[in-house]
């Protein structure tokens, strides 16, 4: 399908669109300032990793759009922040992670009900503690949103935070299998945290059921780190949001890519609403690289997405769709970061079976590593069989319009927040910052 851009009819229907419903507070849940300047610091500190090495923000660093810049992130291993960050040769990772680091905006907002690429978490108020995630049954309750439990998953990976086998403690208790309960790695983890005097008078000062440090547990931490996350990445201050309030208008060429992202295009049928996503699973053939979402035993390097929770075969290789508020700061792009350029990303997204067999490596942003980023390449043609949509073809000033559309999604506070990156932290440990100049 070829679609004829003419400028003037475009940005002229574009205030006839049925855009969404502006954000307002009642989007968001009510935060505690002190519990969240309380995860600010656990949010910074590498404490919680098992060679205390990795803090959260290693990989969601907000001075790259809360994620880290790269297509497929280094964490336990590695060394430096961004596209500066490499291996380090005294313990070298032993593969990449296997997805692209999501973004963090908005992820407290009451709509956000499943999380994760391949939302394998998600509200279910039939489980214990309201929530279906992988520990299915032994999920221990005391989670205080989605957004907290989403914590517990990268401080129990070896490739992200904990560390492999038998480097440190966490990483033992993970290998045994050993979560919850007395001597498991969230055990650990809240035992380390404890024992800092400055975080055990934080937390019994924020928290009216703790008197004690020995009565801090994970799920506590966790906690007080959402809370972090829900005050520090509100995002709804954007241009766009400005439009959306009846406040503004976009200007050229935004506002023709406005009116075609609702229209012709076709984007708003998977990014709808006042976060530009419908939460939902889609298979839209983005490029598998690097080592695949595989179980250690297995040789493959697939990430069949969506189908690894639901085991649905109409849910094979389907991700879920991201928001995109600040998607001009959040790149790579993709759930394999396959494309660090947004322009690449959105040329291959609107025909991505073509994009599929003509896709180069050179698109990605990978630090130097000595593994097969190309072994998942085998699944590109059961990848190219499983896309769900039709090519849209766009000529250059259409995709230009496209792209000053998507930038007006950028919030100018998005890459400063409320609280910033502290200057230091209690375990002393150091904070993830991105180098001057």
């Amino acid at each position: 399908m070829r679609l004829v851009i003419g400028f003037a009819v475009m940005a002229c229907s574009a205030a006839a669109q049925d855009l969404p419903r502006p954000l307002t507070d009642a989007d968001f849940k009510p935060v505690d300032r002190a519990e969240a300047e309380l995860g600010q610091l656990l949010f910074f500190d590498p404490i919680l990793s098992g060679n205390r090495d990795v803090s959260c923000a290693t990989c969601h660093h907000p001075a790259l759009g809360t994620s880290d810049g790269l297509s497929l992130g280094m964490g336990d291993g590695g060394t430096g922040l961004g596209p500066d960050r490499v291996a380090d040769p005294a313990n070298r990772p032993e593969q990449r992670i296997p997805r692209n680091s999501p973004a963090l905006f908005n992820l407290g907002a009451h709509e956000f009900t499943v999380l994760f690429h391949d939302g394998r978490i998600e509200v279910d108020p039939a489980r214990p503690g309201g929530l279906r995630t992988p520990l299915a049954d032994d999920m221990v309750t005391g989670f205080a949103s989605l957004l907290s439990a989403q914590t517990m998953f990268p401080v129990l990976s070896a490739d992200e935070m904990a560390g492999h086998y038998s480097e440190n403690d966490v990483a033992q208790a993970v290998r045994r299998g050993t979560i919850t309960g007395e001597g498991g790695a969230w055990d650990i983890i809240a035992n380390r945290v404890a024992d800092i005097p400055a975080y055990a008078d934080s937390f019994i000062a924020v928290y009216d059921h703790i008197d004690r440090p020995d009565q801090i547990g994970f799920t506590d931490i966790s906690n007080a780190v959402a809370a972090f996350m829900e005050l520090e990445w509100r995002s709804d201050n954007a241009p766009f949001d400005a439009v959306l309030r009846g406040e503004a208008t976009l200007p050229e060429p935004a506002a023709t890519g406005m009116a075609l992202f609702y229209g012709e295009a076709g984007c708003v049928s998977c990014h709808a609403g006042p976060f530009l996503t419908d939460h939902q699973f889609h298979a839209m053939g983005v490029p598998q690289i690097g080592p695949g979402k595989a179980e250690r035993f297995e040789s493959h390097a697939s990430d069949l997405g969506r189908y690894r929770v639901t085991g649905d075969p109409a849910d094979l290789y389907a991700f879920r769709t991201p928001s995109l508020r600040n998607v001009a700061l959040t790149g790579p792009y993709g759930h394999s970061g396959a494309y660090a350029d947004l322009r690449d990303f959105l040329t291959a997204h609107l025909d991505p079976v073509a994009a599929l067999a003509a896709y180069d490596l050179e698109l990605a942003l990978l630090p130097d590593l000595p593994v097969d980023d190309t072994r998942g390449f085998a699944d590109t043609a059961a990848i190219a069989a499983a896309v769900e949509v039709a090519p849209v073809t766009l000529d250059d000033g259409g995709l230009d319009a496209l792209l000053a559309f998507l930038e007006s999604l950028t919030d100018p506070n998005a890459k400063t927040g409320v609280l910033g990156v502290p200057d230091a932290v209690p375990s002393g440990l150091a904070v993830a910052r991105m180098p001057e100049g």
